[in-house]
């Protein structure tokens, strides 16, 4: 396979990229274009650098944004650095909250971080990716260290943040660590050698930091490249497990799918553009689709929800999860109480009949086949051939009153 071009390169790693303002974007894609030409002439990969703060112990979709994004880096060549805030996060980052975070204890953060590497190898390459913890460099600081890093930034620098100017208007606390965690994000940089860091759009202040302070370091000034935040199941806030509205990689499909298929209409966009493989015309086709009402909102979220459960689990267990979505939804018009079989392979559909006494014998079962009256999951069996295996659970009806619930291997998971 022949080496992308660097427009190509460049079309890729940009893609859904937001920079603030034109100025901003035109001086970061120059300059990655840039990196891209000397990394293809030297031989020498990049190295493009994320970092998540274990504030709690599971990544979520709002994690793998700028994951998938480093995974590309890693496509193209270069060098992935999966940082882990084991010391910014006994701070927490003020950029996303209205106020300031919950204090964390380094026990606290060290044992949320324990399973983030597993997590992270679902989307990183484990041979392209450098795990680092910031409390490496962080911790060894001197106070003498933080006066000086603090010498390049003014107070009116922060309190043009967001977040800060909205806590001011309403006379609420904002504290001095919280002016820091920037520092400690931008000498982050500093210390990673990065020649690009990946963050929410949230986090332009602290990229930025780390393109200031690099200079002071005999360094050339990052690269800065910002993505758009996911919202949560809420379709409101931003995702985060402090507020409950997020999907977990390392949850169950079925979990996943569930979760999914909870999201307002509203926030399927936003879900279709940041946390799936598709590309963007097909997404707009979709919503044209939609638009037209030739696509049901309601389809367009299952495709969504099989999707993101493919991403992480595999084809097979998007299909499982839609078939158990599909029967939790149908329960509403199946009766509490049915007859139950468990299925430890494939089995005929007309002894599967005969043998619950859903037909009279099994020549009544076969007419009631080709007759069209016997369905499973509330899809037609049009043959009498049909062998039915259930993995999970399954319902199979026979006429407009008998059911029998169907179990397989996977029912006790």
């Amino acid at each position: 396979m022949s080496t992308p071009t660097i427009d190509e390169q460049m079309a890729v790693l940009t893609r859904g990229a937001e920079f603030g303002d034109e100025q901003t974007k035109e001086h970061m894609e120059e300059e990655l274009r840039e990196r891209l030409i000397e990394s293809e002439k030297t031989g020498q990969p990049l190295r493009i650098y994320c970092g998540y703060d274990p504030t709690a112990p599971d990544i979520h979709l709002g994690h793998t944004v700028t994951m998938r994004k480093l995974r590309q880096f890693q496509e193209l060549g270069h060098q992935a650095i999966f940082l882990i805030g084991t010391f910014t996060g006994l701070i927490g980052d003020p950029s996303d909250k209205d106020a300031a975070r919950p204090r964390l204890t380094m026990e606290q953060v060290r044992k949320n971080a324990d399973t983030y590497i597993e997590q992270a190898y679902r989307i990183l390459n484990p041979e392209q990716t450098e795990v680092r913890y910031n409390d490496e460099w962080l911790a060894d600081l001197t106070f003498q260290d933080v006066i000086e890093l603090a010498s390049h930034f003014t107070v009116q620098q922060f309190l043009t943040r967001e977040k800060f100017v909205l806590r001011r208007e309403k006379g609420e606390a904002i504290w001095v660590h919280e002016f820091l965690y920037a520092l400690m994000q931008g000498y982050d940089a500093v210390a990673l050698r990065t020649d690009i860091q990946i963050g929410g759009t949230d986090q332009l202040f602290n990229l930025m930091a780390g393109r200031k302070l690099q200079p002071v370091f005999g360094q050339t000034p990052q690269v800065c490249l910002t993505f758009p935040i996911l919202v949560g199941t809420d379709g409101k806030l931003r995702m985060s497990k402090s507020t409950g509205n997020y999907v977990g990689v390392n949850e169950p499909p079925k979990t996943k799918y569930g979760k999914t298929m909870s999201i307002p209409d509203s926030a399927m966009r936003n879900w279709f553009e940041l946390v799936t493989r598709w590309k963007p015309q097909r997404i707009d086709e979709l919503f044209a689709a939609i638009e037209r009402g030739d696509v049901h909102p309601m389809e367009a979220k299952k495709q969504l929800a099989w999707e993101i459960v493919a991403i992480f689990d595999g084809a097979e267990a998007a299909d499982r999860a839609a078939a158990h979505f599909k029967r939790v939804h149908q329960k509403r018009q199946l009766p509490e109480d049915m007859p139950e079989r468990h299925l430890t392979g494939p089995e005929n559909v007309v002894d599967i009949i005969a043998g619950a006494d859903l037909a009279r014998s099994k020549s009544q079962a076969r007419r009631l086949v080709q007759q069209g009256a016997v369905r499973l999951d509330g899809e037609k069996i049009e043959s009498i051939d049909t062998d039915i295996a259930v993995e999970d659970e399954a319902v199979l009806q026979v006429g407009k009153r008998r059911f029998l619930r169907l179990t397989g291997p996977a029912a006790a998971e």
